[in-house]
């Protein structure tokens, strides 16, 4: 008794093939709690941290790899729906850039705020961050620092668009994701008993002389207004990257890099 296969698909008007081309949207991705993630690594990385697809599709001829072919097994003993697709109908379902020849369908996750922090945790809050690629290339930063987690306070960008998620190369299937309110997490920063740390042009205190006291909050602000007059009060510090240059800043992604790094080296050992 042989099991599950997958489906051939070459038609351009499937209608599985409509639903997973929709997902380029904001709205249906928020609608069906379903991203898309390309790539046979990144497949690899989401079935490590315990993801199952809902979808798996690949290029007909393209899955002779080990690797490959133990996805395809992957998901086809998962109960996704796997199509084996033509080429035109991969390359209306890819990236324009870089195309990959598999593509997974996986159920975006959220987490609440913690409730509890340990002394060495560090968190980062972004307020309404705009840039899908910053975005991504931060998740993939948090992943490779050792933080927790990332707030995403009001209205930011999407983590699983599909440019976000590219920038992660598979940390969004392992960094938690919070989204709220700046209302909510206002009423939850009350409750978290170490550092609030807050970046800001009209700082005084060097990022990398600050005595850092865990477990550490990192606010970061959107790309140009920077952080808002109530995420700023609700700061118990605030540090500057100091600018030897003509600029006054650094991009979002670089920022929260070199801070996130200063952090967890000085205080609270990576």
């Amino acid at each position: 008794m042989t099991g599950p296969e997958p489906r051939i698909i070459t038609s351009l008007t499937n209608d599985r093939v409509k639903a997973i081309r929709a997902l380029d949207m904001r709205k249906e991705r928020k609608q069906t709690g379903l991203f898309v993630a390309e790539g046979a690594s990144i497949l690899v990385t989401a079935r490590e941290a315990g993801f199952t697809p809902t979808s798996l599709v690949y290029q007909s001829g393209s899955a002779a790899s080990p690797v490959s072919r133990s996805l395809v097994g992957w998901a086809l003993g998962a109960g996704a729906d796997v199509l084996e697709v033509s080429e035109p109908v991969l390359a209306k379902l890819a990236s324009k850039e870089n195309p990959q020849s598999m593509i997974g369908v996986f159920r975006q996750r959220w987490v609440d705020p913690p409730e509890r922090v340990a002394s060495e945790d560090c968190w980062l809050a972004l307020e309404e961050v705009r840039d899908p690629g910053n975005l991504g290339t931060i998740i993939r930063t948090v992943d490779a620092v050792g933080a927790k987690g990332i707030i995403l306070v009001g209205n930011s960008c999407d983590p699983y668009s599909r440019e976000a998620v590219r920038a992660t190369m598979g940390s969004v299937f392992s960094v938690p994701l919070v989204r709220t309110t700046r209302e909510d997490f206002l009423l939850w920063r009350a409750t978290w008993r170490g550092d609030v740390v807050g970046t800001h042009l009209d700082a005084q205190e060097d990022f990398r002389q600050a005595a850092y006291k865990g477990p550490v909050l990192l606010v970061m602000g959107s790309e140009g207004p920077g952080l808002s007059e109530s995420l700023t009060r609700s700061c118990s510090r605030l540090i500057k990257i100091p600018m030897a240059g003509k600029l006054d800043s650094l991009n979002l992604a670089v920022a929260t890099a070199l801070t996130l790094y200063q952090i967890r080296g000085s205080a609270l050992r990576i």
